[in-house]
């Protein structure tokens, strides 16, 4: 069996991140491998860890820092990685297009993608990942067990959960819930510097051609009003009510 890993590498969120005009400045942030991503890594090594014979891919689509992310993934276990790398802007819809073909080309049984992506602030790339494949998807997903060429799943639905019997192969996006994800150890991040990570050009993946055109791009600003609510709890809250009725006219 084998098991792809989507990676994503973003600003760590605890990081402080510099404004330069109307736009963000990364140059000099520190980057992490994406925190919904961490989930897949951690569900493939368990399935491993229970029994099952399989290998771990973990595969990145992204600017060459990426290899950080996949690094870490490595030492917390993946077999081996895939870096196709690009300093294009790509909107998730073409990267599915372009991720997919390398998930048919390796073979895998089961994609795990983070359920959101903390750079884009989207949900979009799991449920196109699995339309590009033709598989069935879970989304949210926060329980998984393998029962041979099927998986069961419960996910997050708007009344509650679900639980859903899916055939194999399919596309599970991850999130807080599924699981702890662990932190490498020393050894294990000695060891991840000796293990396979491939590079590919976006065009030995196939290249790629946006869905979406990039038409503006700018920081959203507000004016703060720097008004302090006063009043015990009960005061607090009905004039901050009012406040947001009356005044900011957001409810």
């Amino acid at each position: 069996m084998k098991i792809v890993a989507i990676i994503k590498q973003v600003p760590d969120a605890e990081a402080r991140l510099h404004i330069t005009g109307d736009r963000i400045d990364l140059e000099g942030a520190t980057f992490v491998i994406d925190g919904m991503d961490e989930y897949g890594v951690e569900e493939a090594l368990r399935i491993r860890e229970s029994g099952q014979e399989l290998e771990i891919v973990a595969v990145a689509l992204g600017h060459r820092r990426c290899e950080e992310a996949l690094r870490t993934a490595l030492a917390m276990g993946s077999d081996r990685a895939i870096l196709i790398e690009t300093d294009e802007r790509i909107d998730p819809i073409e990267q599915a297009r372009v991720l997919g073909a390398v998930v048919a080309d390796e073979g895998a049984d089961l994609v795990f993608v983070g359920g959101k992506q903390a750079d884009w602030d989207s949900s979009a790339l799991g449920p196109a990942l699995a339309e590009v494949l033709g598989w069935p998807h879970s989304d949210w997903t926060t329980q998984l067990t393998l029962l041979g060429e099927r998986a069961r799943v419960r996910h997050d639905a708007d009344g509650g959960s679900e639980d859903l019997v899916l055939p194999l192969p399919a596309v599970i996006t991850t999130q807080q819930g599924l699981n702890e994800p662990r932190y490498p150890t020393l050894p294990n991040i000695m060891r991840a510097r000796r293990k396979e990570l491939r590079r590919m050009t976006l065009e030995d993946a196939g290249g790629a051609t946006p869905a979406t055109r990039l038409v503006e791009e700018s920081l959203q600003v507000s004016e703060r009003r720097n008004r302090v609510i006063e009043g015990g709890p009960v005061e607090a809250a009905e004039s901050l009510v009012r406040l947001l009725r009356d005044e900011a006219k957001v409810i």
